[in-house]
């Protein structure tokens, strides 16, 4: 059984910074393109950051210059390092596979920025 946990979410000023991390469990995760998605009250859920099994990063416009997204491939963990915080950010943040998988979803983290 597949389970992704996300942590590190929290309320934070704007300007300010957060570490999220993701411990997945129940698949090889070495070999698995993941990524950090968010998704904002009335809005649908967006793709913030990805990166392969080999380390290649991508990122949304929003987020690019600001947010980091890196793995630990010892530790089945995902991350992504949120700098330069802005209210607009404030979302429930979720790892999933790259593209996300149905059944991956976990409960997110919340994270609010505020003003």
């Amino acid at each position: 059984q597949v389970q992704l946990v996300e942590s590190g979410g929290g309320l934070v000023q704007a300007g300010g910074s957060l570490r999220l991390s993701c411990v997945a469990s129940g698949i090889m995760f070495s070999t698995y393109a993941m990524g950090w998605y968010r998704q904002a009250p009335g809005k649908q859920r967006e793709l913030v950051a990805g990166i392969t099994s080999l380390g290649t990063r991508n990122y949304a416009d929003s987020v690019k210059g600001r947010f980091t997204i890196s793995r630990d491939n010892a530790k089945n963990t995902v991350y992504l390092q949120m700098n330069s915080l802005k209210p607009e950010d404030t979302a429930i943040y979720y790892c999933n596979s790259k593209p996300a998988r149905a059944d991956y979803w976990g409960q997110g983290t919340q994270v609010n920025v505020s003003s």
